[in-house]
């Protein structure tokens, strides 16, 4: 099942704009992977190179890590084409499921937050915040290629990616180091790409920590932060978009920079209307469905 979750994640991080922390959420292991993150720490590096490895491992949840990762590499694997090939030819409809996927759990999250005034608004704070990020208008900063910026980028990108709702690719797009990163991993450039890792890695336990902090001390504060940031995403997964502005990727192919969201009256190409509508009920009752099921399964 874990397996199955991380290849979820996988998928959902080949979609620019929806993060695998989206799906991690949706489907109930979002604290135990960030507790799981924290745990890669000193202490438990330590017991590793001293030999005590089944200690090391059961420390850091390493069979849910293990099954995880391999559900996320297998996905990346095997879907990553599909995806892309869909979103390329298909985008209206794989936005509108989507859309309807997150859209419904901000519902199925939400069930599990005390709502009192602080929760309503954190969430409305939240929402509001992710909103702005998250836009397909936003432009992209004049970014400079220092090592120190690369470093930051790479720690920025990591967090959004196990943030529910924010795309670390996005994220990347908006810093302005989006195509100098696909450049360096297409062209093997080692400096950029280790100091960019090493941000990450940096930022993901850092991240891991305070999220872990803030879910001990205070829940549902944190659940309803993170539910206002699924609300808010919605406005980047909107299916019908205007193109505003394109970049070329190493092949030359022109992909869209910034974008606009329309009505799908204005839509340039075709709209596909009814089948989007499906799609967003599909998906928003999938979450309700595989929710059924886990019930029924956990009897």
């Amino acid at each position: 099942m874990v397996f199955l979750k991380g290849m979820g994640m996988g998928a959902a991080d080949v979609i620019p704009g929806v993060s695998g922390g989206t799906i991690a959420f949706i489907t109930g292991i979002y604290e135990r992977l960030i507790t799981a993150i924290k745990s890669v720490n000193w202490q438990n590096i330590k017991l590793f190179f001293t030999g005590h490895f089944k200690e090391f491992w059961k420390n850091i949840d390493g069979t849910f890590l293990l099954f995880l990762i391999a559900g996320i590499i297998t996905s990346f694997l095997s879907l990553a084409k599909l995806m892309t090939y869909l979103l390329e030819n298909q985008p209206v409809l794989v936005w509108a499921f989507f859309f309807g996927l997150i859209m419904a759990s901000t519902i199925f999250i939400g069930k599990d937050v005390k709502w009192n005034w602080k929760t309503v608004l954190t969430f409305v704070l939240f929402a509001v915040l992710s909103f702005f990020i998250t836009s397909p208008e936003n432009q992209p900063l004049n970014a400079t290629n220092a090592n120190w910026y690369i470093f930051l980028c790479g720690a920025i990108a990591i967090c959004a990616m196990i943030l529910p709702g924010i795309s670390g690719s996005f994220i990347l797009v908006l810093l302005g180091e989006y195509l100098f990163m696909l450049s360096a991993i297409a062209n093997l450039n080692i400096v950029p790409i280790l100091i960019f890792m090493c941000g990450a890695v940096i930022g993901l336990l850092s991240f891991a920590n305070l999220l872990s902090w803030l879910f001990k001390h205070f829940k549902m504060i944190t659940l309803a932060a993170l539910t206002g940031f699924m609300l808010g995403s919605l406005n980047k997964i909107w299916p019908w978009k205007e193109t505003l502005s394109t970049y070329a990727d190493r092949h030359g192919v022109e992909h869209a920079l910034t974008q606009a969201n329309v009505l799908p009256t204005s839509y340039s190409g075709d709209p596909q209307i009814l089948w989007a509508v499906l799609l967003v009920i599909f998906g928003f009752a999938l979450i309700f469905i595989i929710e059924f099921i886990a019930k029924k399964l956990s009897k």
